[in-house]
């Protein structure tokens, strides 16, 4: 590969990795970056991408495959490579068809990832991580600050949290890697089981605890990949943690709201919401998932049920001062771009 800073992504195909590969590969990116390599775990995802860039490999794009769950170092993915290389790491199992996917991808993966980053002498390497590290808020009022202890909620937090440490360990070793910290996310490019929380909204039947006061930082994909490259430009120290997110919190009620306000400006039909629930029921869903994952299984509704009557709400104001960041999407405009990219791509509602 000629010379010119090139940047690698993991996880490609997934919905932050398109999303942050339609940004640097669009007409207005500029030149930061000459050269792009794309990562994908096998060859269906690397047909999937050919797909989604139908100029893969003509216009200073290459496709290299990682799997991370195999026990294998990944020194090819840097290997050929002249000039300067950052690298965004977004790959990572949220909802995994096998409990044991957490720990082989987002521990394990991640630590393969990052040594062989090191060893490639990379300029800048952004690790993807999530707020479930953290846990969740004790109080409503509670947000999470730039600096805070590893409280994890459940196998995923564990593992995503042994991925920072994995981070943090190499930056220790010399590579010089920050972390980002999204909460739940949303807009284009979105998976299956965003297609479905709009369908459970259109229908009135999104499960609402309590008052639905619950507080919940999100961030718009387009937000969240400003903050990732405020976190490639940053020339500080390594080893920094920055959430980003939407600029305030939202209740869960006023998601909801929105959500379905933005569905009926884009000329769906709405149901008032129904699906009124106790707040006992998400504590009594949250003691199932423990007990299921415990014995090594993983139920996806059960674990997002068990999650929504709680507070996971974050301070950005360290990213403000740091990165410049500056979200410009709110939760409205937001959901109306991801309908009307559902609509564009035949995702039927």
């Amino acid at each position: 590969m000629s010379e010119g800073r090139t940047l690698v992504v993991t996880g490609a195909n997934g919905w932050l990795g398109r999303a942050l590969l339609a940004r640097v590969l669009s007409p207005t990116a500029g030149e930061e970056h000459r050269h792009v390599v794309a990562v994908a775990r096998d060859y269906a995802e690397g047909r999937a991408l050919q797909t989604f860039l139908p100029g893969l490999g003509s216009r200073d794009v290459s496709l290299r495959f990682a799997d991370l769950a195999a026990p294998v170092e990944h020194d090819h993915l840097f290997s050929d490579i002249r000039g300067d290389i950052d690298v965004v790491h977004t790959a990572g199992v949220i909802h995994p068809r096998h409990l044991r996917d957490f720990e082989l991808v987002n521990a394990d993966g991640t630590r393969r990832v990052a040594v062989a980053a090191r060893k490639a002498e990379v300029r800048r390497f952004v690790h993807v991580s999530s707020n479930s590290p953290f846990g969740v808020n004790a109080l409503r009022t509670d947000r999470f600050r730039q600096i805070e202890p590893y409280q994890p909620y459940l196998e995923y937090g564990r593992t995503k949290m042994l991925g920072e440490l994995a981070i943090l360990d190499e930056v220790s070793r010399g590579l010089s890697a920050n972390i980002i910290r999204p909460p739940w996310f949303y807009g284009p490019h979105q998976p299956a089981r965003q297609t479905t929380f709009f369908s459970m909204v259109k229908a009135g039947r999104f499960p609402v605890f309590g008052d639905g006061g619950q507080r919940r930082s999100m961030v718009f994909v387009d937000n969240l990949v400003d903050g990732i490259l405020g976190a490639l430009r940053w020339t500080g120290s390594p080893g920094q943690g920055w959430w980003i997110a939407d600029r305030n919190p939202y209740t869960v009620a006023e998601i909801v709201a929105t959500v379905g306000r933005a569905l009926t400006d884009e000329g769906h039909e709405v149901r008032p919401p129904s699906l009124r629930l106790p707040e006992i029921v998400g504590s009594f869903a949250e003691i199932a998932d423990r007990i299921l994952q415990k014995s090594g299984r993983y139920v996806q509704q059960v674990h997002v049920l068990g999650e929504m009557n709680k507070t996971i709400a974050c301070d950005i104001s360290a990213s403000t001062r740091d990165l410049g960041y500056d979200p410009q999407v709110d939760l409205y405009e937001g959901m109306r771009r991801s309908i009307r990219w559902c609509a564009q791509n035949g995702i039927e509602l």
